[in-house]
């Protein structure tokens, strides 16, 4: 059974609750890089990207990174990881990084991402922003930005669909 948790109006409110979050615990956007996680974190970074610069006026550098290498369960995964690109347009020592996620679960995938963060320079900060919180941490990784706060039993699958990927925007939880 699929159940629609956010439309398309949902996200976007989400995504604009989450610009002005960060706007104002940072007090502005001066020093502020955006990282997206890749797939699903990247799409959501650019948006917040584009929100952040039509509120305030100022060009966010967005960047992508790729955790497939980093991750804890790299050894024991049947497949191979498929690397995808890290790309960080900007100098992140002394910036602040918010890390960007489409769905925070277990916090595995964001301390790998802080790991990679990490190899590319020394931020002053770094916060985590995600479109959906489902629960179930498995590590002590909190996010500072969250769209939406998901109550989720280990059986269901929150799967976020974006019009980058050709879908239309909405989140949704299937049960498996």
């Amino acid at each position: 059974m699929t159940k629609e948790i956010l439309d398309k109006k949902d996200v976007e409110r989400a995504i604009t609750r989450m610009a002005h979050e960060i706007i104002e615990k940072n007090k502005g956007v001066k020093s502020l890089c955006l990282v997206g996680i890749q797939r699903g974190g990247v799409h959501i970074a650019r948006r917040l990207s584009a929100k952040l610069k039509e509120i305030e006026g100022r060009k966010i550098p967005v960047g992508s990174l790729d955790i497939a290498l980093y991750r804890d369960d790299i050894n024991v995964r049947k497949e191979q990881p498929v690397v995808r690109r890290t790309e960080v347009p900007c100098e992140i020592s002394n910036k602040k990084v918010v890390l960007v996620d489409d769905v925070l679960f277990t916090g595995r995938s964001i301390r790998a991402a802080m790991d990679a963060v990490m190899d590319l320079g020394r931020p002053s900060a770094i916060q985590l922003a995600v479109l959906v919180d489902r629960g179930h941490r498995e590590l002590p990784i909190k996010a500072d930005f969250v769209g939406k706060n998901v109550p989720t039993s280990l059986n269901e699958t929150v799967s976020v669909q974006l019009e980058e990927d050709g879908l239309d925007d909405k989140v949704v939880i299937d049960e498996s």
